[in-house]
Order: structure tokens, then C-alpha cells, then sequence
């Protein structure tokens, strides 16, 4: 290993270069790489925020790092932004009792065994509830083959990933809003698209709206690559901040065109953690909010043809 190349590495570190120094490590063959260069790497990876690249290269040299304190809170720092919080407390937990006392590796500790616990908490109430809800009416089939406009031309745009329930939690934590059990189940036939029927008929409301119903554009996939999915480039949050929407929900339908409104999941009458209802927010008439259904799935399955409206 080239004592230059380890002072320019540590240059580009004190530089926030850290491109550099990924591109520089991965220039030397994997055989030549020794426990310094992988070090400098991992540490370059987890400043891109590359998590799971970075757990992947620590993990390369795990025997060389055992007794390496700074090893074991970079592992752990990995493993902290991947949501693993138990695998988290358990590097912290070596890397104090390696070197006692860092500020850092015992502030990341505690924080760790908070989201441990809270993880386990959930998990816990979500069993009781499970549990709890035995017996009651099974969720409704839905019938996704006939329900998706296949081959439209933006389509691309509005599919996600197939689900995990990974994606769901980490999602939901960055909505702070529980998703429907039943949009939930729809998004993992399909995750999001262009639905066939796009209108919603405004029955007993159309007096007081002054139209009999409300068009949608798509529905929103639950996940983060796709442009128009719920944490995507244009996704809920970027919606409701760049409209100043609303902010007691989600998002998960747009209007044909971004100046007319949008369909949200409210949470108010329920709080995070329930049932939203359905409302449509009429950016063009003042973000005046009208209600639209009792939940998800009766929004879902009253939407109707153009033909129908």
C-alpha cells in the first residue's frame, strides 16, 4: 500500500472529497486492498450516506477489525441508518467496552437502544392488535388485474418497487402516518399506476361542490424511486409543501392537471395511527377540502368510467 495514497485519502477526507476517496480505494484490485484502504473506504461510503455499501466493505475485513473500537461504531453507524437498531446497540456495546467513553459511540448507543425499543414496542402492539382484530371480516378481495390501465405512456412514472414491509415501516416513518390495510394490500398486486376508471362521483355533495364528481390522474405507489410515489421527487410532502396543501395526511392521488387539486387520506378525525378518510382538496377554489368517503376502499372501489361520471 502507497503511504501517498493514504495522505492523499486522509486529504480528501479533511476536504469532504469523499467521491474521490471511493473511486481511489476501488481503483485498487480487491486482492491488494489491505484493513487501511477498506477502512478509509467504509468511512467515505457511510459519509455519501451509501449504508449498505459501506456495511458490505466493513464487513470484508470483520476478523481484522475485532478488536478495532473505531471498526465496531462504523459497523454500528451502518447498521443505526438501515434501521437494524439491535444490530446497532450490539457494535456500540463492543466499540464502548473497546474504548470507553467516546462521546459519540455512547450518544449513537443511547439512541440506538431508544429506537430498539420503540421498534419492539410496535412490533409488540401490532401483534397484540392482530391478535385482537381475530375473527373479525377478512379483507375484501381486490380484483388488480382489471383494475390498472396497462400501457399507458406514464405509467413508468407512477410504479414502484414491489413491496416489503420494510419499505412500508420505513415509509410510514417518514409520512408519520399508518397507510390503510387495505391500500396496502391493493399496492402489493401493483404498486401504484394509471387506473382505468378516474372518476369519483360526488353523489349527495355535487350541490355543494358545484360539480357531480372529481377526476384523478393515478394513484400513488408506496415507495421512494419512482418520481410520483409517496416519498418520490414529487411525492406527498413535496406536493403538500410546494401547493401548501393541507397537512393532515397524505397524498395519494393527483388531479389531471397540478392546478386543479389533489386526493388525501385525512387523518384528523381518526389521529396518525387509524383510519383516514378520503377528501379531495380543490387547490382551484382556495384548497377547499370535500369530503369524499369513509375510507380507502370505498374511495377505491366507487371510482367509475368517464363514461359513468
Amino acid at each position: 500500500m502507497s503511504e501517498q495514497l493514504v495522505e492523499q485519502l486522509e486529504l480528501w477526507h479533511e476536504e469532504d472529497e469523499f467521491e474521490e476517496i471511493v473511486d481511489a480505494v476501488l481503483e485498487v484490485p480487491g486482492e491488494e486492498r489491505d484493513y487501511v484502504l477498506v477502512s478509509h473506504l467504509g468511512r467515505a461510503l457511510l459519509n455519501l450516506e451509501r449504508y449498505e455499501e459501506a456495511l458490505e466493505q466493513l464487513m470484508s475485513v470483520e476478523e481484522e477489525g475485532e478488536e478495532d473500537p473505531l471498526w465496531h461504531y462504523r459497523v454500528g453507524f451502518s447498521y443505526y441508518y438501515l434501521k437494524q437498531f439491535d444490530k446497532a446497540v450490539s457494535a456500540f456495546e463492543t466499540a464502548d467496552r473497546l474504548d470507553p467513553e467516546d462521546e459519540d459511540t455512547l450518544e449513537f448507543l443511547a439512541l440506538s437502544r431508544r429506537k430498539a425499543a420503540k421498534k419492539a414496542a410496535k412490533a409488540a402492539a401490532a401483534e397484540a392488535s392482530a391478535k385482537k382484530t381475530t375473527g373479525l371480516r377478512p379483507l375484501p378481495k381486490f380484483d388488480g388485474a382489471n383494475f390498472w390501465a396497462d400501457g399507458t405512456e406514464e405509467q413508468d412514472d407512477y410504479v414502484s418497487e414491489p413491496l416489503t414491509d420494510g419499505l412500508i415501516e420505513s415509509v410510514e416513518e417518514q409520512l408519520v402516518f399508518k397507510l390503510p390495510a387495505f391500500y396496502i394490500a391493493m399496492m402489493k398486486q401493483q404498486n401504484g399506476g394509471i387506473p382505468r376508471n378516474t372518476k369519483y362521483p360526488l353523489g349527495n355533495q355535487a350541490a355543494e361542490a358545484g360539480k357531480d364528481h372529481i377526476e384523478i390522474s393515478c394513484i400513488r405507489g408506496i415507495g421512494r424511486t419512482k418520481k410520483y410515489s409517496l416519498c418520490g421527487e414529487q411525492g406527498s410532502l413535496a406536493v403538500i409543501d410546494k401547493w401548501n396543501y393541507p397537512e393532515f395526511g397524505v397524498v395519494i392521488c393527483d388531479a389531471p392537471s397540478a392546478d386543479q387539486g389533489v386526493v388525501m387520506l385525512d387523518y384528523r378525525p381518526a389521529g396518525n395511527d387509524g383510519e383516514p378518510e378520503v377528501v379531495y382538496v380543490d387547490l382551484a377554489n382556495n384548497r377547499k377540502v370535500t369530503y369524499l368517503a369513509k375510507n380507502v376502499e370505498t374511495f377505491i372501489r366507487g371510482l367509475v368510467s368517464v363514461e359513468l361520471a
